[in-house]
């Protein structure tokens, strides 16, 4: 075996290692993110306050998400991801430790938001250092593969750290993330390479297009109100109008996990080759979900199936959205990933303020059309700007290819 063989394996085994670092600081992170849905009623009784005061510290962290995402990316543009990885998982590591040691409410929360700051920033810099580190070509592969491990979170993550809370107490799965997040920070710190954010692989998009940037991020941030409104109350909508028995809602709410897993596996393996085709799919079969449950959630087997439709789509729509900003962003990816996560997180906060209000005049049937009726309006912008891009003259469109830094 000559000496560029070994080199080549060895270069071959650091990029894959770090791909894997960085898809458990997706899986640490989106855990950390949704463990206290699992632990509120522990969490408020042993710091003596309401449930829904607890509850400020999921949405607390996601409106952070949505305002600091955009504005962090900003400022660190010029920093070496390596270094800005490392710091972010530093921040969660330390986060993790202090929310754990927590004995006051608003120590937990200033915790929680010392969390939120680290993953507003770390969704940006995520897909264009994981991307940057294989060929243009499986792209599709490294968005589905850090797809899957975020998505574990909701299927293993959050059930695991409810289960251990329950046994040990909830600052014990607190606590794991630091773990998990320093296990990820010593292997990036150590094989991934510095180097200038500009002259990475992936920092400018492949097919710049401030149209479709503007579609995209119109039809992610509709589509994620849409499904927050009647996710936020799925329980509600399974006890109340399907009639399942509480422990099956727990059940459902795994299989809406697995469905969600499957969807981003089954996209990620075609999105290469159809990007824009996936993401318009993801979207309708979102769409479809909440219609049917809305229309048909009585009846337990429909019920069931419509459920897990949504599921599967719920995972593909952000993903197959990251995906066209490496694709068409006017600027640098990271900003334009921050953009959309950004968007995001306000439309899951924004679903669910809307979702309440409508649980209040409709009842929980209604979160669900509303949010159903919001995803078609996703699906239309989506068909609309297709449309209007067939029309448009090869002159008139706005995207060049692009395969570096501009001059």
């Amino acid at each position: 075996m000559n000496g560029a063989t070994v080199r080549a394996r060895r270069a071959g085994w650091h990029r894959s290692a770090v791909l894997a670092a960085l898809m458990l600081a997706a899986f640490t992170f989106n855990t950390a993110e949704n463990l206290p849905i699992g632990l509120l009623e522990l969490i408020a009784e042993s710091l003596r306050v309401s449930v829904p005061a607890v509850g400020l510290l999921v949405t607390g962290y996601g409106v952070t998400v949505a305002v600091a995402s955009v504005p962090l990316a900003h400022v660190m543009r010029g920093v070496a991801r390596r270094h800005v990885l490392t710091t972010l998982l530093a921040a969660l590591v330390v986060s993790s430790v202090v929310a754990a040691l927590a004995t006051s409410y608003w120590l937990l929360l200033s915790a929680r938001l010392l969390t939120a700051l680290a993953q507003a920033l770390f969704w940006a810099v995520l897909g264009p250092v994981a991307v940057g580190l294989f060929a243009p070509e499986v792209r599709g592969r490294v968005l589905g593969a850090l797809s899957v491990a975020g998505s574990l979170a909701l299927v293993l993550g959050v059930p695991a750290g409810t289960w251990l809370g329950r046994r040990e107490g909830w600052p014990v799965p607190i606590a794991v993330p630091a773990a998990l997040g320093l296990a990820s920070l010593l292997t990036i710190a150590v094989l991934l390479p510095t180097s200038r954010p500009h002259e990475e692989r992936a920092a400018y998009g492949t097919r710049p297009d401030a149209r479709r940037f503007g579609t995209v991020l119109a039809a992610g941030t509709l589509s994620a109100t849409g499904a927050f409104a009647g996710f936020t109350y799925v329980v509600k909508f399974l006890d109340d109008v399907s009639g399942f028995e509480q422990t099956t809602v727990s059940v459902l709410l795994v299989v809406f996990g697995g469905a969600c897993l499957a969807g981003v596996t089954i996209t990620g393996a075609v999105l290469d080759r159809f990007p824009q085709g996936a993401l318009s799919t993801a979207v309708a079969v979102q769409a479809v979900g909440m219609l049917g449950l809305y229309a048909a959630g009585t009846e337990r087997v429909p019920a069931v199936v419509f459920l897990a439709l949504m599921g599967g789509a719920l995972g593909p729509v952000f993903m197959t959205t990251q995906n066209a900003m490496l694709q068409c962003a006017p600027g640098r990816t990271d900003l334009a990933l921050a953009a959309n996560s950004g968007s995001y997180n306000a439309g899951i906060a924004a679903g669910a303020a809307l979702g309440g209000l409508v649980l209040r005049l409709a009842g929980v049937r209604g979160t669900f059309l509303a949010g159903g009726l919001l995803t078609v309006g996703a699906c239309a912008v989506l068909f609309g700007a297709r449309v209007l891009c067939r029309g448009a003259s090869p002159a008139g469109r706005s995207h060049v290819e692009v395969t570096g830094p501009p001059d």
